[in-house]
């Protein structure tokens, strides 16, 4: 059912929340600091762990892949949006740093995608047509 993918969200979201919030106290920042990737992780792990141990039927598994294909573009989307906001009062190195990262990613995307075709064995889909 798809009721357990959100409870699966909801508990994942409260651990992650409350872990970031108490490493935030612990090296002094007054903010969470990593609790939404915790809660991603956890939740990739924990859906794995239950599929993997069969504690998930069928319908159950596709209510934990619905919410965690949701899950994981919302938060990104929110951060991004913190980012942003924090980078436009941090000031012109903030912007600088930012803007160089982006350009940085874009730069290696060729570089990465070619280390996954190499892995691959060269794999393309004109050769997979021809095979069938």
């Amino acid at each position: 059912m798809v009721i357990y993918g959100v409870a699966l969200l909801a508990g994942c979201m409260i651990t992650g929340i409350f872990i970031g919030e108490l490493l935030g106290k612990l090296i002094g920042v007054q903010a969470n600091v990593g609790g939404v990737g915790i809660a991603m992780l956890m939740l990739i792990l924990l859906s794995d762990y239950l599929r993997r141990h069969g504690r998930l039927n069928p319908v159950s598994r596709q209510g934990v892949i619905f919410w965690s294909s949701i899950y994981i573009p919302v938060i990104v989307a929110m951060a991004a949006k913190q980012n942003v906001i924090a980078a436009l009062k941090g000031g012109p190195a903030a912007l600088l740093a930012g803007a160089l990262a982006v350009l940085a990613g874009f730069a290696l995307v060729p570089v990465i995608s070619r280390i996954g075709n190499a892995k691959a064995g060269g794999f393309d889909a004109a050769s997979a047509e021809d095979e069938s």
